[in-house]
């Protein structure tokens, strides 16, 4: 309960490009999406209609209350932010997110059902919102059926009459004499339950009586009516059904003259608590007749239900005794309707299996793409690597030894050599092996070194191995003539 002056904020996921059909993520509760019966909102894409699974998605609160977000091994998945969600793992979700549930088709760059989450007052969302699946599962439990045209009217008026008695049930469930309207409206409910319908007496009356059965009772019962219009009980019932309904408007209309009225006390007695006492009483003794004269009307009414009953009763009878006859008809027809349903299921077949392929091209054509995709970067990288090799075969080796630079040494004539080579090249000559010059001076070069240590660890272990081989070679000869020199000083 949101404090009074106060405004209540919800979590809402707020669908991109429409103007409804927001789905509302209520706290404490958890919201599931699909395409299946057993869900919190049904989406059922018309483009597409296996792109949304029967249990795609799942979203719930964490032990911190933060909303979160799992794909329940959806076939086309949950994408976040434009990343696909790992179907084992839960993931947050914070305001500002997109969510898209299945991939785009070709002629589309983003997914039909695209969701941004949002958070925001209750009274600013609540007109956007979807209605859940999970609350009309017991209306949409009754098999559909078609009315016609008079058939749809008197379903109106019957959901005006039936909204008001709820209404007037509520405000008045404290009255004194409510017990009989209880069971008035029980009586009431009865005959709508049953499975008999009386038609008119004859085809120039254009009212249609408030008790409906199935649609094969409804056909039998006009056949009937056809063959003998001139039935007295059929008159007869007529007649208590157009009596009835009178009688329920009058109750109706004095049921809400004794709320009007009460409401009128109300305010006479919060405005003048301690004044006008002699029109308090006069008010309240006109809500007394009223309410007497309601009692009275509803005791005529349960009567008026009772006889009714017993005359739909006999004429319930009836139709069943004539009902056998009809048999080889009601079956042609309902094999009829078993065809029709069977084709119906075989198109819709059809339609789902042309979309699944188009889905399964769609995931194919990606999947070629991102092979190109890896092919190219494997050949950039081949590139690469061709690249440093005739950089180090062509710039980066000695002269003398016909190797990369190990332990590279600068000589004042801007040539470069191994410090071994050169090294072995000064007992024999001191000039350089290239131009010829004079060596006058040696110049560690570190750069020249570290470029080509990070170079040699790109290329393969055979020429790591190979150059690390050489290091030790040289160093073991250097220690040896190190510790010659030694012993010959001694």
């Amino acid at each position: 309960m949101a404090v009074r002056g106060v405004p209540c904020l919800a979590w809402c996921l707020r669908r991109v490009g429409a103007s409804g059909d927001w789905l509302l993520l209520e706290a404490g509760t958890q919201v599931t999406v699909g395409r299946g019966l057993d869900i919190t909102y049904q989406l059922v894409s018309k483009t597409c209609p296996l792109m949304i699974s029967r249990k795609h998605c799942v979203f719930q609160q964490n032990a911190e209350g933060q909303w979160t977000v799992k794909d329940n091994k959806s076939l086309n998945g949950v994408w976040l932010n434009k990343q696909r969600l790992d179907p084992s793992k839960v993931y947050p979700i914070a305001e500002g997110d997109r969510i898209e549930l299945g991939v785009p088709l070709e002629n589309r760059e983003t997914a039909e059902y695209e969701y941004e989450v949002i958070k925001d007052e209750w009274e600013k969302i609540r007109p956007f919102l979807a209605q859940r699946s999970d609350l009309g599962k017991a209306k949409c439990s009754r098999p559909k059926r078609k009315f016609s045209l008079e058939e749809l009217e008197t379903c109106e008026s019957e959901s005006l009459s039936n909204s008001k008695c709820k209404r007037d049930r509520m405000s008045c469930a404290n009255e004194p004499f409510d017990k009989p309207w209880v069971q008035a409206e029980e009586a009431r409910r009865l005959t709508e339950k049953m499975d008999v319908k009386l038609p008119a007496p004859g085809p120039s009356e254009g009212y249609s009586d408030p008790v409906h059965g199935s649609p094969v009772h409804s056909r039998k019962a006009v056949a009937v009516a056809q063959k003998d219009q001139k039935g007295s009980g059929h008159v007869e019932s007529w007649t208590g059904l157009k009596k009835l309904k009178k009688s329920l408007e009058d109750t109706m209309k004095l049921k809400v003259k004794v709320q009007e009225k009460q409401t009128a006390v109300l305010n006479v007695k919060q405005k003048c608590r301690k004044s006008d006492q002699k029109e308090m009483l006069v008010m309240e003794q006109e809500l007394q007749a009223l309410q007497n004269q309601l009692c009275m009307e509803q005791e005529h009414q349960q009567q008026q239900v009772e006889e009714l009953e017993r005359t739909l009763c006999k004429e319930q009878q009836k139709l069943e005794g004539e009902k056998c006859q009809h048999g080889e008809e009601n079956l042609k027809e309902q094999l009829a309707q078993v065809l029709q349903e069977h084709h119906a299921l075989m198109e819709e077949l059809n339609r789902n299996k042309r979309d699944f392929e188009e889905i399964i091209q769609a995931k194919n054509k990606e999947l070629e793409e991102t092979k190109e995709e890896k092919e190219k970067v494997r050949a950039q990288k081949e590139e690469v690597l061709n690249q440093m090799n005739d950089v180090l075969e062509n710039e980066l080796q000695c002269t003398i030894c016909s190797e990369h630079f190990i332990e590279a040494v600068t000589l004042n004539c801007a040539h470069s050599f191994c410090s071994y080579c050169i090294n072995e090249w000064t007992k024999r000559k001191v000039e350089c092996p290239i131009c010829r010059q004079e060596i006058k001076s040696k110049t560690r070069s570190l750069v020249l070194d570290n470029c080509i240590n990070r170079m040699v660890e790109k290329l393969d272990v055979e020429m790591k191995e190979h150059r690390l081989s050489l290091i030790r070679g040289r160093k073991g000869e250097r220690e040896t003539e190190c510790g010659g020199e030694t012993s010959h000083r001694q």
